[in-house]
């Protein structure tokens, strides 16, 4: 399965032909079906709905359309509906101005203060009349649909762009990690050295009352002990596993986003727990850059669902 992003955007348009055998195609022009989704990243799935108030019955089918397809983001759909020719102008039929009339008379005979209703009124309600809901009820699915279908298309090509910036990440952690492992063993005996000549100079202030086997022992222990207290392969080999984990996971694809930012936070413990060990400045350089990349992971997945 492709690794999908949260964060996308599609939209389209779709025209609605008036009915000619009603009214004069001049004077009723077809209107314009429009549909954005937008989707951001969210913790859990965040939908919301824009719709004309002629649309607003639609919204349970968009919903469910929605969660059919999206498992986190904030998703926001949008629709608007406009006149495809502006410049025209409907005709009110003789049964609306009647209609219109008679309830202006019924209104002002018991409200006598009433503002009576202007020409744009009259156009604007007999505009709505003659474009009633019906003709674009039917187009609003198939084109959420659509406009759906484009919107994960581009969830899944941003989700590919993110799983490869995240491979190369992978790859990054890998080279420091083992940068990392081949240094403890220079330490310790580093320092097992550094040992062996504090003792030295010791027994030669004492003159010679510490027996040298004991010199040595003693020094033995205390770089067994500096070895013991710096020694990060147990972390190496954690950190290991879960980038082993997360790149399973790149594979898999699918709804992935949650396990990869348990994954993260992991990742970071044992950079955070490798740098407290160093006694290098070298393995504290590698803690560093570590913890540089694995931030920038965490911002990426933060958008992978």
């Amino acid at each position: 399965m492709p690794v999908y992003s949260m964060t996308g955007y599609a939209s389209a348009q779709q025209s609605g032909a008036s009915d000619p055998a009603e009214t004069d195609a001049r004077s009723q022009p077809s209107r314009r079906l429009g549909i954005e989704i937008r989707a951001v990243n969210s913790r859990f799935l965040d939908l919301a709905f824009r719709l004309p108030d002629e649309l607003r019955q639609q919204e349970p089918a968009l919903r469910e359309l929605l969660t059919a397809k999206l498992k986190r983001g904030k998703v926001e759909l949008r629709a608007s509906i406009d006149s495809v020719d502006t410049g025209s102008v409907p005709d009110p039929s003789p049964r609306l101005l009647q209609r219109l009339n008679g309830v202006q008379d019924q209104v002002r005979s018991w409200l006598p203060n009433a503002t009576p209703l202007s020409v744009a009124e009259v156009i604007r309600l007999s505009s709505a009349e003659q474009h009633g809901a019906g003709e674009l009820d039917e187009q609003v699915l198939p084109l959420a649909e659509k406009v759906l279908k484009e919107l994960l298309a581009a969830r899944q090509r941003e989700g590919a762009r993110l799983a490869v910036m995240l491979n190369e990440r992978l790859g990054q952690l890998r080279a420091l990690a083992a940068q990392a492992l081949p240094l403890v063993p220079q330490l310790v005996e580093q320092q097992r050295q550094r040992f062996l000549d504090r003792w030295k100079e010791a027994m030669a202030l004492a003159d010679g009352a510490t027996l040298p086997e004991a010199a040595q022992d003693r020094a033995l222990s205390e770089a067994t002990a500096f070895a013991i207290r710096i020694d990060v392969a147990e972390e190496i080999t954690r950190l290991d596993s879960h980038l082993d984990e997360i790149e399973r996971l790149l594979k898999k694809g699918g709804e992935l986003g949650k396990r990869l930012d348990f994954l993260i936070q992991e990742l970071h413990r044992e950079a955070n727990t490798l740098g407290s060990k160093s006694a290098a400045l070298e393995l504290t350089r590698i803690s560093v850059d570590m913890k540089v990349l694995i931030e920038q992971m965490r911002e990426q997945v933060q958008n992978i669902e």
